[in-house]
């Protein structure tokens, strides 16, 4: 149970600074618009899919958890 409680803490620490990070506005002008998002309009109808920015997250995040393990 003491390895989940510093998991938690941990995890918990990431999301508080990320968060800090984009509310100071770090990734206003580049995440969710890097080359490979997909982003679709016509007419009155607009679908945008970040789809590299989700890819990016998941790995940097992959990697994060995978350090913490060892």
């Amino acid at each position: 149970m003491n390895e989940l409680g510093k998991m938690l803490v941990v995890i918990g620490l990431v999301i508080a600074v990320v968060g800090a990070l984009l509310w100071t506005g770090v990734g206003k002008g580049w995440l969710g618009r890097l080359p490979g998002d997909i982003h679709y309009t016509r007419n009155n109808f607009t679908f945008h899919f970040p789809l590299v920015t989700c890819l990016l997250l998941s790995l940097l995040l992959s990697l994060v958890l995978w350090l913490f393990r060892k």
